[in-house]
């Protein structure tokens, strides 16, 4: 994994996250070079500077759009918007839940994403899916050619968002395919947890199904032909889906994620790396728990030993050899329980391969190649592009 904070392992993923979804080295080392010595002091100060940094120069990215967009340069003001969105983003996922300057901060990402997605004519349909009187927002990336298709739904691990996803590549290679896909906020991540309040919860079928069941309504999508797939925390979430809602056609675990509950022991044990700064705090928000006590309570209930036997559709599991936030055994015991999915398959990404890191983020490129032929590949897709 690329390493511009010395020893500080939250702020260089954060780093590589803001790559996977197009960040420019240039801007990369014109934000975090001043950093350097807020790094140094651990993962937990100096965020609100992180925060600064990256602001000011999706700030810089806008207001360039903006000549262009006078200048009649659409596409490159979209390009350029698109950008400033990532960074505005990055910015925002490091901060702790209960500091103010972040909402206004991901309003601001938000408008952003949007005019850059009209701008450039990306292929990002905005979806909303009805859901205990409020809404799971998703970006729906169509397949060419006549439908109905096959769809893939992607949701968030603990702390990424949809766009997030979209903007790592996965959708785009799917459509390439003949697979559409919608990465989605579910409970606990992106709108979900910011605009509406909703917490997660360890039983993810209870938002699954009525997200399975909005989209096989859709006169686009092949109800027969709808997988589920998780990253990083999703590797739990989309097994627990796919197990107890068995309409789901195939499952994908993007980063397995076996037993969150041995991962908080250890991680309060400080044994392993964390995803963010603030690590308790998030986790609070993000459960919606009164305290810790009240967390890892719910931690308890999030593991997969005799949920994934349920599976009887196709599941491929994906892992990096190198993952510090999730050990390779985890990945291992999920396929090894898989007993009653006719097609199972773990891919494990090494030093060969690259993509080692935790959910590939140090090449993602290697696993949503895998990923994206793999479901094409079981959903009757094009490996060749030409889609027909």
């Amino acid at each position: 994994m690329f390493q511009y904070f010395p020893g500080n392992y939250v702020w260089n993923l954060s780093v590589n996250l803001a790559m996977e979804m197009g960040a420019r080295i240039g801007e990369v080392d014109h934000v975090c070079r001043p950093l350097l010595e807020a790094a140094a002091r651990g993962e937990d100060t100096g965020t609100a500077e992180f925060m600064a940094g990256w602001e000011a120069q999706g700030d810089t990215l806008v207001e360039l759009a903006a000549e262009d967009e006078a200048a009649g340069r659409l596409l490159s003001a979209g390009e350029k918007l698109g950008r400033a969105a990532t960074y505005f983003l990055t910015g925002e996922r490091m901060q702790a839940a209960g500091y103010a300057p972040r909402v206004a901060l991901y309003a601001k990402f938000r408008r952003t994403f949007d005019r850059g997605v009209e701008l450039a004519g990306e292929n990002a349909e905005r979806v909303e899916i009805p859901y205990e009187g409020a809404v799971l927002s998703g970006i729906l990336t169509r397949a060419p050619g006549e439908g109905p298709h096959p769809l893939l739904v992607m949701v968030n691990g603990l702390d990424s968002t949809k766009e997030m996803l979209f903007r790592t590549g996965p959708g785009a290679k799917l459509a390439a395919r003949g697979v559409s896909s919608l990465c989605l906020d579910q409970p606990g991540t992106g709108e979900a947890l910011r605009l509406h309040d909703l917490h997660a919860v360890p039983e993810s079928e209870s938002w699954a199904t009525p997200v399975y069941e909005f989209l096989a309504a859709r006169d686009d999508v092949d109800a027969d032909r709808i997988g589920l797939l998780g990253v990083s925390l999703g590797g739990y979430y989309a097994p627990r889906a796919v197990a107890f809602e068995p309409r789901f056609a195939l499952g994908v675990a993007w980063g397995a994620n076996h037993d969150w509950r041995a991962v908080q022991k250890a991680r309060r044990d400080r044994e392993g790396e964390r995803p963010v700064p603030h690590y308790w705090d998030h986790v609070q928000w993000v459960f919606g728990t009164k305290d810790l006590d009240d967390f890892f309570e719910v931690a308890e209930r999030m593991h997969l030993d005799g949920v994934v036997e349920e599976i009887r559709v196709p599941f491929l599991v994906t892992h990096g050899e190198d993952d510090r936030q999730i050990p390779l055994q985890y990945a291992h015991r999920t396929y090894e329980q898989l007993v009653n999915s006719p097609d199972r398959e773990l891919v494990v990404f090494t030093d060969r391969t690259g993509g080692t890191a935790h959910s590939s983020v140090d090449n993602g490129s290697v696993a949503t190649d895998v990923i994206a032929d793999w479901v094409a590949e079981r959903f009757g897709g094009h490996l060749d592009g030409r889609v027909s």
